[in-house]
């Protein structure tokens, strides 16, 4: 039977195999040469000292031990099943397509933008400050928003379904193993790509479907219950739909409130992208000029309370750049990636703060469940209309945000298609204004330097998660008031990242096999 160590080691030690094998085995009063296979389980980093360390776990196999057995999934073939239709191919959407196929069952799935390859031409243009494709961009298209944003897999969601099997599935398809055993896995924006064009090409080997440039435009509802979906004219039948369209389908959700499905307002959180130059917040981090090669990008993680509203960072960062994320060609909206090598000089994150439905009650009588949706959007455009009417985004130095001055000259940013000086307290809601700029402050004292003219906040950070829920019930799962519609992931309200939403799809696919029987 294996045995579990845990080695407290330098960053240099712990990238070296050989030396932390024979630590291992003298540890374990064995010799090197009866380790017939060493793995690493659990790898942090321990920055709270000046001396940085690694907390290395161990599973350590002696001869005669049964190693363990090559990952590996089984799915039956479904074509001819019984078909369940999914909106939207983000992790709630892929992930509920593959459980359903293991409980028998013929996933059709329906994305809005185009295929992972295709939508980087996209993707490219919008860099370029060209024409927005409102189908297909950095927050629609195979994979949803994750895809070309960062794939970090964070989650605090763990309870929710199984959490190692959702990081297992990843490795299959492609990920590095690290993601087992990292305390913070991170997959890149250069890899999540072919991990997923792999699962689209496995549900469509066993029998189960892909439709792109297929915006849903009606869900199909007769006596109660969701039967299918429209695609622009032509009806597709189905035994269960399963919305699963991420935080950013707002005709979505006006067709649903449109047909007097009941919808529910609640709390989000807005902001900006704030920008440092990553060696600073490596030198802050780990109380070191250069981090050397041994140790990753740092990162941050920071939470305040200002007037008992909270402020946060969201979505950091470390190695990364920052990307126009808007949707329609009117919003000036910014989100974070970074690729597997965390190698920019960069480290971004949202800050951003909580936005309640009394902030927009003064929307409730023209807009009703959607005020929040509105309020969100006009956010989108304020800071579009800051940017000059175009792509580059509106930016203020740190230092110059927290003292509510003017900048007149920016810093370079990672932003492709460029920043300009902008007073964001002069457009933004003044409650978000005040907020983030206490917020920022206090964090100031907590990380010496981070407030500093060499670093930017930059408009807006606005989809952190979608102002609408699309209700469940809490046994079925399944809508209250329509039967057989399956709310699912991030745009439903249900989750918030990319393995808290994968874990809520194989939830709702039980569900589905539930109720289907």
């Amino acid at each position: 039977m294996p045995q579990t160590i845990t080695l407290t080691l330098s960053p240099k030690q712990a990238a070296d195999t050989k030396f932390y094998t024979s630590l291992a085995a003298r540890r374990l009063g064995i010799s090197d040469t009866q380790i017939a296979l060493i793995r690493v389980v659990k790898r942090s980093i321990d920055a709270r000292s000046r001396a940085v360390k690694v907390n290395l776990s161990l599973e350590v196999f002696v001869d005669g031990d049964a190693q363990p057995e090559p990952l590996h999934f089984d799915y039956p073939n479904v074509a001819g099943a019984t078909p369940v239709a999914i909106i939207g191919s983000g992790p709630a959407g892929l992930f509920a397509a593959l459980r359903l196929i293991e409980l028998g069952l013929r996933p059709m799935i329906f994305e809005r933008g185009r295929d992972v390859s295709t939508r980087k031409t996209d993707i490219a243009t919008i860099n370029r400050g060209g024409d927005v494709n409102p189908d297909s961009n950095y927050a629609f298209g195979e994979g949803g928003a994750g895809t070309y944003s960062d794939g970090k897999l964070f989650t605090r969601s763990k309870k929710r379904g199984d959490y190692n099997k959702a990081l297992q599935t990843l490795v299959y398809y492609g990920a590095s193993p690290e993601i087992l055993y990292e305390a913070h896995p991170h997959i890149g924006t250069d890899k999540l790509p072919y991990i997923i064009a792999a699962i689209r090409k496995r549900v469509i080997e066993c029998g189960g479907s892909f439709h792109f440039d297929s915006r849903v435009t009606d869900i199909i509802i007769k006596n109660g219950r969701a039967c299918g979906v429209m695609i622009g004219d032509t009806a597709v039948e189905a035994a269960a739909v399963v919305v699963a369209t991420g935080h950013s389908a707002r005709d979505i959700y006006r067709m649903l409130h449109a047909k007097g499905v009941l919808l529910e307002a609640k709390p989000f959180a807005m902001g900006v992208r704030i920008e440092h130059p990553q060696r600073l917040i490596d030198s802050i981090q780990y109380h070191m000029p250069e981090r050397g090669e041994y140790l990753p990008a740092a990162a941050y993680s920071l939470v305040n309370q200002v007037g008992g509203r909270g402020v946060y960072s969201f979505c950091m960062c470390p190695g990364g750049f920052i990307v126009p994320a808007m949707t329609s060609a009117e919003e000036s909206v910014v989100n974070g990636m970074s690729p597997s090598h965390r190698g920019s000089p960069y480290a971004n994150s949202a800050i951003v703060t909580e936005v309640r439905p009394e902030d927009f009650a003064h929307l409730h009588e023209e807009f009703g469940v959607l005020a929040g949706l509105e309020f969100q959007t006009r956010f989108e455009h304020a800071a579009r209309a800051a940017g000059g009417e175009r792509q580059v985004a509106p930016a203020q130095r740190v230092s110059d945000f927290v003292a509510g001055r003017a900048s007149h000259t920016l810093p370079k940013t990672s932003y492709i298609p460029g920043i300009t000086c902008s007073r964001l307290d002069e457009w933004m809601p003044d409650f978000i204004a005040t907020s983030l700029r206490k917020g920022i402050e206090s964090f100031g004292r907590r990380m010496r330097g981070f407030v500093t003219s060499d670093a930017v906040v930059i408009g807006v950070e606005s989809r952190t998660s979608t102002p609408v829920r699309i209700p469940r019930d809490k046994q079925t799962l399944m809508h209250p008031t329509v039967e057989m519609l399956f709310p699912a992931g991030e745009g439903a309200g249900y989750a918030g990242g990319i393995i808290s939403a994968a874990l809520d799809g194989e939830r709702i696919a039980e569900a589905v096999k539930a109720q289907i029987g």
